[in-house]
């Protein structure tokens, strides 16, 4: 069978040779050249959901998302223009707006890179949701989620195959849930631990890590935890 011949485009100026397949975000990687993301994990599907990934394509209307955007035969990209750089800045001064993203390396680092300005948006409606810690292993602060669908496509297809995740509601209002809103411990998930690792905030965290944070000792911890058995015991 025949090689399928190279694709070649231009990134920044630079002239890249691409494999057939590629996306814009794999050629320029392979160069080296940096495009941030927030909703891309290396373990998930992309999906093109948060569009901090845009580009600009010479002849194109539209910023295309690089991360599911082929690379194609002499394409003419720019990743860092003016109108590129407004779009990610905007992306994050929405999220520091209505989210809490205290917690996210990688989000706070991107917004001191493009300069971002978390009160642009007074008048925001912030998501204000209690901590959820319904099972002995994890914790869920849904006013930490960025909506970016990682957790959704690691308890799926892309990883465990247990579909206990999902999104609901609508616009604002939308949000991760379990089917129902049943407690975790009443649906299908297995606490595998795939969704607290590819979360890029600490929306979903690990139970003791966030009641180390909290200031308990792990004295106090392993305490609470044998409560918590004991108590589920007695209800069993």
């Amino acid at each position: 069978m025949a090689k399928s011949e190279s694709i070649n485009l231009t990134i920044n100026g630079k002239k890249i040779t691409a494999d057939p397949g590629m996306t814009i975000l794999d050629a320029a990687r392979s160069v080296g050249i940096d495009i941030p993301v927030i909703c891309l994990h290396e373990a998930t599907t992309p999906e093109g959901i948060c569009r901090q990934c845009v580009v600009e394509v010479d002849g194109w209307s539209r910023l295309a998302p690089a991360c599911i955007t082929p690379a194609a035969e002499d394409l003419d990209v720019e990743t860092n223009s003016e109108r590129v750089v407004r779009a990610r800045r905007t992306i994050l001064e929405m999220l520091g707006a209505s989210v809490d993203i205290s917690q996210s390396p990688e989000l706070k680092r991107q917004m001191e890179k493009y300069q971002a300005d978390s009160e642009r948006f007074p008048g925001a409606k912030k998501r204000d949701h209690k901590v959820l810690d319904d099972n002995p292993f994890y914790v869920r602060d849904y006013s930490q989620c960025v909506l970016c669908w990682r957790c959704v496509q690691a308890c799926a297809d892309d990883l465990q195959y247990t579909y206990a995740l999902d999104l609901g509601g609508r616009g604002h209002d939308s949000q991760i849930i379990t089917f129902y809103d049943f407690p975790l411990p009443e649906t299908t998930c297995v606490f595998c631990g795939n969704c607290i690792a590819v979360c890029p905030t600490k929306a979903l965290q690990d139970k003791t890590e966030y009641l180390v944070e909290k200031g308990f000792q792990h004295n106090e911890i392993r305490a609470r935890r044998r409560q918590e058995r004991q108590e589920k015991r007695r209800g069993s």
